[in-house]
């Protein structure tokens, strides 16, 4: 005789808990000490900036890529974890605001704002960034930076505002309405991304290009997002919290989807440096050619052990996606490898004479990042840690491992 599964554990995160507010102190004090940095050396606290704004913001919208598709796809597995992405996106509105350093560093970021660059005749003149110019100008940047925002902020508001509101309604008639906003949102998704990535992080180096660069940083941050939410459930379980409601089942589906979007970063990643390889054009194998000499190479050879081999290898293993130890250990690793990345990125467009590193780099890091947690768990003891009206959440509950 079968019976309807329930959930036992509390759903309210503690009202009392302080780790917001802790999360917020450390964000002010990093951010503080990171201004600082901007009077001592201001084009190295644009780039330590960029480096950490781009890591965070990526986990967020790679959140808000995998609810979207749930919806659409009108999938059970991951219901219980879902309120954990819906509270990563649902700040994009506020987050925008850290947009604006980047917006003000544009000169001493992006190589291509310098007007001078595009006076014909002179000795500045730049002919292939002048013919980009259509593109990369600094007013078309800065509108393309709140288009982006816009659609992302409005998307993560209005998907989680809306899973809130069927906790409280029980309307299930919401899912239709869930599923009218993610169809269209992961269109604009697809166009923001690739643009963003452009934007942020290709232009650091003008004269090259790579088609494949948006598919890239998707790739890569969307990796880096499974680690992090496999470190955030099992942070949730040494508090006491949704111990019965995320079960075991559910840590396998995260870390099998962990171990898919590591082969998918892998062949992404691979695909663009053979195709860059292959056709050896000097406009594009330069690109490279920087990132593998002057130290950075060590960086690019850790990406391939740290971020693909020995990942993939370790959870290859059906029992390790089972064992916590292990893929707790794996996703700190990918998240360092994958901050290593987007400093290997951008990094050589400023230090060109080789690798360096700056406590800017650290202070950016733990400045942002306790602002977005901190956001993340106010937003997340607000509401029902598991959208409990969810009419998918029993199959959900139900889930039990494929022999």
């Amino acid at each position: 005789m079968s019976h309807k599964p329930t959930i036992t554990d509390s759903l309210q995160f503690p009202a009392d808990s302080k780790v917001p507010r802790a999360l917020f102190g450390l964000g002010a004090a990093g951010l503080i000490a990171t201004i600082i940095g901007y009077f001592l050396d201001a084009d190295q606290f644009f780039f330590s900036y960029l480096v950490s704004f781009v890591f965070f913001t990526g986990i967020a919208l790679a959140a808000l890529l995998m609810v979207m598709l749930h919806h659409i796809t009108r999938s059970s597995w991951g219901v219980v974890v879902r309120r954990i992405s819906e509270s990563f996106f649902s700040n994009l509105w506020i987050w925008a605001i850290f947009v604006l350093p980047i917006i003000l560093g544009i000169h001493n970021l992006f190589h291509w704002s310098h007007p001078e660059l595009l006076e014909y005749g002179t000795e500045e003149y730049d002919k292939i960034i002048s013919g980009k110019s259509a593109y990369l100008n600094s007013t078309f940047f800065v509108i393309r930076q709140f288009i982006y925002f816009a659609i992302w902020g409005f998307l993560g508001y209005k998907l989680h505002q809306v899973s809130v509101k069927m906790d409280r309604t029980n309307d299930w008639g919401l899912t239709s309405l869930l599923r009218k906003f993610s169809a269209p949102g992961i269109l604009l998704f697809a166009f923001t991304v690739a643009f963003a990535s452009f934007d942020w992080l290709m232009s650091l180096d003008p004269h090259w290009f790579s088609t494949m660069f948006g598919v890239y940083f998707f790739a890569m941050s969307f990796q880096a997002f499974w680690a992090v939410m496999i470190l955030t459930v099992f942070y949730l379980h040494r508090k006491g919290l949704l111990q019965e409601t995320i079960r075991q089942v559910h840590v396998y589906d995260l870390g099998a989807w962990f171990f898919a979007f590591t082969v998918f970063y892998a062949y992404i990643a691979f695909s663009q440096f053979l195709l860059i390889y292959y056709a050896n054009l000097p406009e594009e194998t330069l690109w490279y050619y920087h990132r593998l000499e002057g130290g950075w190479q060590y960086i690019a050879y850790s990406l391939l052990i740290f971020r693909f081999v020995l990942p993939f290898i370790v959870l290859l293993n059906r029992e390790a996606k089972k064992n916590r130890t292990v893929l707790g250990l794996v996703s700190a690793l990918v998240l360092i490898v994958h901050f290593a990345e987007i400093y290997w990125i951008a990094m050589p467009a400023f230090y060109d004479h080789g690798i360096h590193f700056s406590w800017m780099d650290i202070a950016a890091f733990l400045g942002l990042g306790g602002i977005f947690f901190g956001l993340f768990f106010r937003t997340f003891k607000k509401h029902n840690m598991v959208p409990k009206n969810d009419p998918k959440l029993e199959d959900c509950l139900s889930k039990t491992y494929h022999q």
